[in-house]
């Protein structure tokens, strides 16, 4: 009787090769990610949560017409500000895009700082329902009827594990644990499992280089110059849409309530930059808590092996 011989192992060397730039807002990361697209002769996936929508590629510092003429970017304005898109969603999305690269070119460039896209993409999500949109209109409802206070006593009934930790500032990811408990007939806490899959490449982590203070004034000097490309525009094409979840968002908030008469535009436009560092000092967080990260000044600098 002939042994059986074991099944081969493959090495993470074996792997196709994904580098993720990562990072807060306004670090430079659309600049290293194609630099290391060029270095690598490969295309860029986007993990941007909201450059996936068209029609508002100031606010979104969607990439120029010149930067996605040197490298491809994919999963950037494909989507209908109407439409509903997950991070589960992104995650599949992303996964075919970076199976053909991988074919084609080995590797493959993602880049964003949206944590929850990232989060899907290396390391999976939990198996989260879709939320029908009868599900959405009800939360949406409540909050419109009743406030802030009225979501958060809601979700105190259906889930106050989640209730008690959740960030109470953040209305999004609030509406969300009710729509998930609504919509499952079970808690968000029971789905939220934090289990990590297995990935059929490796990764590579970078980040631009930034000290917070020079992240700061990039910060303050971009909105200056969405500004003056047009940002206030942009907004006051969107703002009949207000009520849609994908312009709850910096940069469309102010602006609205602004044009609602409530904030002047000066207001507006120093809050939009301190909103930016607020979330930038979220992303930093996020960022120190990843294992192996390289913070480089150029692509050359960045370790492949």
């Amino acid at each position: 009787m002939q042994n059986t011989p074991p099944p081969a192992r493959t090495s993470p060397e074996d792997k196709p090769l994904l580098v993720a730039v990562v990072g807060p807002t306004a670090s430079g990361k659309t600049s290293l990610a194609i630099e290391l697209a060029e270095r690598l002769g490969t295309e860029i996936v986007s993990a941007d949560s909201r450059q996936v929508y068209r029609g508002m590629p100031i606010t979104t510092a969607v990439p120029t017409a010149e930067e996605q003429a040197r490298v491809r970017h994919h999963l950037i304005e494909f989507k209908d500000v109407s439409e509903y898109y997950s991070a589960a969603q992104y995650a599949e999305d992303a996964l075919a895009v970076l199976d053909r690269l991988f074919r084609e070119r080995g590797c493959a460039v993602v880049c964003g700082g949206s944590m929850m896209y990232v989060d899907a993409l290396l390391r999976g999500i939990d198996d989260i329902p879709d939320i029908s949109d009868a599900v959405r209109e009800r939360v949406r409802r409540l909050y419109d009827e009743s406030g802030a206070e009225g979501v958060l006593a809601m979700l105190e009934v259906c889930d106050p594990e989640y209730a008690a930790q959740v960030d109470r500032a953040n209305m999004r990811r609030v509406m969300h644990g009710l729509e998930v408990c609504l919509q499952s007939g079970g808690t968000y806490t029971e789905l939220r499992t934090g289990r990590v899959v297995e990935r059929p490449f490796r990764t590579v982590m970078v980040t631009p280089r930034r000290t917070r203070e020079e992240l700061f004034a990039r910060i303050n000097a971009r909105v200056e110059q969405m500004v003056e490309m047009g940002m206030e525009e942009e907004a006051r094409r969107m703002y009949p849409l207000r009520e849609l979840n994908a312009l709850n968002t910096v940069g469309f908030k102010e602006w609205f309530a602004c044009f609602d008469g409530t904030m002047t535009r000066d207001t507006a436009i120093a809050r939009i930059a301190k909103s930016t560092r607020v979330y930038a000092k979220k992303q930093l967080l996020w960022l120190s808590k990843q294992a192996d990260v390289q913070a480089v000044d150029a692509a050359e600098q960045v370790r492949l092996a």
